[in-house]
């Protein structure tokens, strides 16, 4: 493959709600241009981007892709993100590497929640973009109706550059409204083969009013063209494309053009708009420009794990020229990592290449010290780019290894796969002594499961994830703790009295010493207060820790000879489990603060849903086209939340959750958690 320079470079994104025909989109592009022997397809598992295990069974995209497309004398970078929001992360990734996107809409579903999606980050970017209606051949396939619905839900800035010629089995051709083109494609072309005639007659009406929208954007981008367009005057197509470049640079205009993939039909129509009309690296507002001889700056923004070979690594070059065999700085690691093999991505074939130009992408094996987000530089220049932001996790699960002995084989597993997909998070809590993952949703954590067996060797298993309880005290109670031990020889005895009494929610622990006259010397004091707090931890109720609660030591005795630490460390421990439960104690439960953002039809059933979950609603605002509900809800009712949100809002809706606090739990979930506990420990509490 040859060398090209940042002007020749186009980097552009493809992004829409799952199943649009995104991959299968990206395919025929590289297919159609020259630049991949096959013509792939989704059923059979043979596209471009999609080649995973997990892809080609699923039949969906996981990971972002990157493929390659030549045309005219210009390389198109074409990153291939998955739709599906557990996946969002890796859309987020893509268009953050991108310079443009290409908005990919279904004709047949118009525009849908993950469509809305992909846009804002778009607008957040500022990113250039087009939108192209695929599966145009799809029965009830309908370009108008996708249109308003573009122009009702994304911008009313998009205008069609093509018109379908027909709907579904009867889409056959594309009228180009820039050079009043028609294309009429040729049955069984193989890369978008057709040839020209005249306007259909079932086409003029759309003609003429698509046309005349065109044509008014494109002015309105110029107040000279402007100016001749309503003098009557005839604009070139010249004129025409470079105001049409001007006004996506600006977004001001988003053209919208259309075809099949699978037929490829409008491919090499795409591949002409994407060079025309999308920027360059070169005339993309990225970080610090884009010049080949300024100093090296590069972001990795995919790191893929491959059987037999390692780490991939996939980086954006934004400043600067490297070569095969290069030494590069790592900034975030401060380490040396050498460029050996330097790579371009056709799907899953890394095809080798002296060097790269600024604003290219390319890829490298087998790097020791370099993950996702890690910026190239040089080290007499050191840089460090902005990470990408990835959405954060809005799922949490318990995760349990199946087979005894691959607890450590399933840390250095999900070690890996955070590397590859940095949405996806996991800790161990010493505190509920269970591993927990958070990430996207329950699609995300399956395919999290089957690469952990795949990849790893690990057969793991979703289970609920513990809740961190606490218990207190409700009111005071006095009780003695006595231990006496005697077994020939020097024996054991420490004997302590204590009150217990409540403190205010957040005070914590307190101890109070009122020991007068000796009755316990004050060495063995700190014993006492170390044996209350060792019980403490264990709870009354459930096992959970006892918190904001005082403890005063105020009578005792000892003896001369067998008493000692351990020994009022003991008593202390007796003292606690004798008089908590006379101290009414209660089980506390933690609240999270919910805020979920719906659309205003769903916001009834939202809000009857967080009701259910014992949630209390604290009230409604508006934001933006969203309704924002605020609602306290415990964290136990909130597992599987976001299965639950996608179900009633159809996806549209979205949700954040933080620690709020902690409160008194009723009377029936204190029952049942105490039940559990002592089911799990196998005896009641009082053997406990």
């Amino acid at each position: 493959m040859r060398v090209y320079g940042t002007n020749a470079i186009r980097n552009v994104a493809f992004v829409g709600h799952g199943a649009a025909g995104k991959t299968t989109l990206v395919d025929a592009l590289a297919f159609v241009s020259g630049s991949s022997k096959r013509h792939g397809s989704i059923q059979e598992g043979t596209t471009l981007t999609d080649y995973s295990a997990d892809e080609i069974e699923r039949k969906h995209s996981i990971s972002l892709g990157v493929g390659i497309a030549e045309w005219q004398d210009t390389k198109i970078n074409l990153i291939d993100a998955p739709g599906f929001l557990d996946f969002l992360g890796e859309a987020t990734a893509a268009l953050h590497s991108a310079d443009s996107a290409v908005v990919v809409i279904n004709a047949t579903g118009g525009v849908e929640v993950g469509t809305e999606k992909v846009w804002e980050i778009c607008d957040q970017l500022h990113l250039p973009r087009l939108l192209f209606v695929t599966q145009m051949d799809r029965e009830r396939a309908n370009f108008e109706r996708v249109f308003d619905d573009v122009k009702a839900h994304l911008s009313p800035k998009v205008v069609p550059v093509e018109i379908p010629v027909g709907n579904g089995a009867e889409f056959h051709g594309i009228v180009n409204l820039l050079t009043d083109e028609t294309q009429l494609y040729r049955k069984g072309t193989k890369t978008g083969e057709f040839d020209t005639g005249p306007l259909p007659e079932e086409a003029k009406a759309a003609y003429a009013k698509y046309h005349e929208q065109l044509v008014e954007a494109i002015a309105s981008t110029d107040d000279a063209l402007l100016e001749r367009y309503l003098g009557g005057e005839e604009l070139s197509r010249e004129e025409i494309v470079k105001a049409l470049k001007k006004g996506v640079a600006s977004g001001e205009i988003v053209p919208m053009l259309v075809g099949s993939p699978t037929l490829t039909y409008g491919m090499r129509a795409l591949l002409t708009e994407i060079v025309d009309l999308l920027p360059s690296p070169a005339e993309a507002p990225i970080p610090g420009g884009a010049p080949d001889d300024a100093p090296l700056v590069g972001h990795v923004f995919k790191t893929i794990s491959e059987p037999h070979v390692g780490d991939v690594t996939l980086f954006r070059l934004y400043r600067g020229t490297i070569k095969s065999g290069d030494e590069v700085w790592n900034h975030e690691h401060n380490v040396a990592e050498k460029l050996n093999h330097l790579s371009v991505q056709q799907g899953r074939e890394r095809i080798e290449v002296p060097e790269l130009h600024a604003g290219d992408i390319g890829s490298v094996a087998k790097l020791k010290d370099t993950h996702t987000n890690d910026t190239f530089c040089t080290r007499e220049h050191p840089v460090h780019m902005e990470p990408i932001p990835y959405p954060e996790a809005v799922s949490s699960s318990g995760v349990l290894v199946k087979n005894r002995g691959e607890e450590d084989k399933l840390a250095a597993g999900l070690h890996k796969l955070h590397e590859e997909d940095p949405t996806f998070h996991f800790e161990y809590s010493s505190e509920l002594h269970q591993t927990l993952i958070h990430g996207r949703g329950e699609r995300h954590f399956e395919i999290i499961l089957g690469r952990l067996e795949k990849k790893f060797g690990v057969h793991a298993e979703l289970t609920r994830p513990r809740v961190a309880y606490r218990e207190t005290l409700r009111g005071k109670a006095e009780g003695q703790g006595k231990h006496k031990k005697q077994s020939g020889g020097r024996g054991q005895y420490g004997d302590c009295w204590i009150r217990l009494a409540p403190k205010p929610r957040g005070a914590g622990y307190e101890f109070v010493d009122n020991i007068v006259g000796g009755v316990i010397p004050n060495k063995y004091i700190p014993a006492v207060d170390r044996g209350i707090q060792e019980a403490a931890v264990r709870g009354v109720i459930a096992g959970y820790p006892l918190v904001d609660f005082q403890a005063e030591c105020f009578d005792g005795s000892y003896h001369d000879v067998d008493s000692n630490e351990m020994s009022f460390k003991m008593a202390g421990i007796l003292a606690f489990r004798t008089v908590a439960p006379k101290a009414r104690p209660v089980l506390l439960e933690p609240l999270h603060l919910v805020t979920v953002r719906v659309p205003g039809e769903y916001l009834g059933d939202v809000m009857g849903d967080l009701s259910s979950r014992r949630g209390q609603i604290l009230g409604t605002e508006p934001d933006g086209r969203l309704t924002r509900i605020n609602a306290i809800v415990p964290e136990a009712e909130m597992y599987r939340y976001a299965t639950q949100l996608h179900s009633i809002t159809h996806g549209r809706g979205t949700f954040h959750e933080e620690f709020h606090g902690y409160a008194e739990a009723p009377p029936d979930v204190t029952q049942k958690v105490a039940a559990e506990h002592a089911k799990e420990h196998g005896k009641d509490k009082d053997e406990e």
